[in-house]
């Protein structure tokens, strides 16, 4: 269990979203927690393998390779 306090702005953003759609509160937290960490998560394997000495590629070179050339 996760005890979270909102600023009283946000709290009522929230209320009003969840009212208006008959959804809960706790499920736009989730939802908004879930895709955060989702792009975090993928933010730090972007990094990961940025910090890699891999070869790189030209964005002409990938759209040769998968002929989407005009």
């Amino acid at each position: 269990m996760l005890v979270v306090r909102l600023p009283e702005k946000l709290n009522e953003r929230l209320s009003k979203l969840a009212k208006l759609t008959h959804r809960s509160k706790s499920y736009y937290v989730k939802q908004a927690l879930q895709d955060f960490l989702d792009d975090q998560e993928e933010h730090l394997i972007a990094l990961s393998r940025l910090e890699k000495k891999n070869p790189r590629i030209t964005l002409d070179d990938m759209k040769k390779n998968l002929d989407l050339e005009d």
